[in-house]
This record gives structure tokens, sequence and C-alpha cells, in this order.
């Protein structure tokens, strides 16, 4: 009897400490429903022999010019069979509306023209451009 009252009270008490746990790790749906930021996946497409140009044009001044826009880089990725010359990457904007805000300014940017220019002297380095807005899910690793 006394080991049945003693497994009985360690299991509720397992039980309740997974439930505390689970309500201090677990967002509310209304967290969920309404994050404070929102993402932009882009998959830009280059021209034969200028994904090297696309990727350069990044890394010396496209997310320099970014970040003073409030265009936080997530990440950078490269497709491993690259069959489309592609270079995708995932921006943090507060909102949508703010993320084609700062888009319009990026875009606007005396620095951001000039760089634009000089790197496609010899031909353009973007041949299109894809781009979706998200939220993250509720069980996403990133929020």
């Amino acid at each position: 009897m006394k080991k049945v009252f003693h497994l009985t009270s360690f299991a509720f008490g397992a039980l309740a400490m997974l439930g505390v746990s689970m309500v201090i790790q677990s967002p509310s749906k209304a967290q969920a429903q309404a994050p404070n930021h929102v993402f932009e996946y882009r998959k830009y497409y280059a021209p034969p022999g200028k994904l090297e140009n696309l990727k350069a044009r990044f890394r010396d001044h496209t997310i320099r010019i970014f970040n003073r826009h409030n265009m936080k880089s997530i990440g950078y990725w490269e497709p491993i069979d690259n069959k489309d010359n592609a270079l995708i990457y995932i921006l943090e904007h507060p909102s949508v509306d703010e993320g084609k805000k700062n888009w319009k300014e990026f875009m606007a940017d005396p620095e951001w023209k000039k760089v634009a220019a000089e790197t496609q002297v010899d031909g353009k380095i973007v041949d299109h451009v894809d781009s979706v807005y998200m939220n993250p899910s509720d069980f996403s690793a990133i929020k």
C-alpha cells in the first residue's frame, strides 16, 4: 500500500511539474497570432556567371545598407544543386508595412543607387526576385 501511495504521489508530482513547464515554455495563442515582427523570404536569380558578383555585392555593401534601413538579415543560403543560380535570404521587419517602407527607403538610398550602378557595369546581376512576407508558426523555432 505504501509503495502504491509513493508511486501515485510521484506520478501526480511529475504531471504537475510537466504542466507548469508547458505553461512557462509555450507562448499563448495571442502571442503566436500577433508577432512583433515579420520575416521576408527573398530568392534572387542571377544570370549565368553573375552569382559571385551578386554575393560580393551583398557581402561588401548591401547588408550594411540594409542595417541602416531597419532590415535585419536573418541568414543567407545557396541551394545545394543551385540549378537556378540563386541566392536565398530572410530579412526581419517590424511589420509588412514597415518592410515595404524599409524597401522604399533602401531603394532611394544614394549609397545603394551608387553601389547598384557600379556593380552592374558589366551587365545586370539579378534576373528576377521572388519575395514572400511570413509570420512564424506557433511551433517555429524562430519567432
